[in-house]
């Protein structure tokens, strides 16, 4: 039970999966404790889901951020959305501390969230009529890495500034 505890106090994504797997293996086995043992495991693995689906969320968050920073002239919300980068790059840093296993997930994340994060952000920009349709093909096109969402990189004023 130690190194189980361990796991839990270390990563509690990976925590997540390994007790899942052993109430589905125990319910095979035909254990005659009285728990709904497939409806447990789910719930076990709902909270890993949950982890990754935060982390997903704070990669959008960013990726959002930096496309405004990018394509958006606004000169007041700047600050803002770097500190909105900022706060997000702290939140995963504490995702990753409690579940490093979600490290090896990242760049997946990152590659998944890309799009929809644009089209989000092209919706905020576009409201504001800051957005020429020529830069649209461009911007969906963009690609972030996984060091440029979860480092330091901010992406460059768009030109004009």
């Amino acid at each position: 039970m130690t190194d189980l505890k361990t796991l839990y106090e270390e990563d509690t994504v990976a925590w997540a999966e390994n007790q899942a797997e052993a109430l589905r293996a125990a319910a095979r086995g035909g254990s005659n404790q009285a728990l709904d043992w497939e409806n447990l495991a789910e719930e076990i693995e709902d909270l890993g889901k949950s982890l990754r689906i935060g982390l997903g969320s704070q990669i959008s968050r960013i990726i959002q951020h930096q496309v405004k920073l990018a394509h958006s002239p606004a000169g007041d919300p700047r600050r803002g959305w770097r500190r909105t980068i900022r706060q997000a790059r702290a939140e995963i840093e504490r995702i990753l501390e409690d579940s490093p296993s979600l490290r090896r997930e990242v760049a997946g994340l990152v590659k998944d969230e890309t799009a929809r994060s644009i089209e989000l952000a092209i919706k905020d920009i576009e409201e504001y009529g800051e957005l020429g349709r020529l830069e649209l093909p461009l911007l969906r096109r963009e690609r972030y890495s996984p060091d440029q969402v979860l480092g330091d990189w901010f992406p460059p004023e768009p030109s004009g500034e």
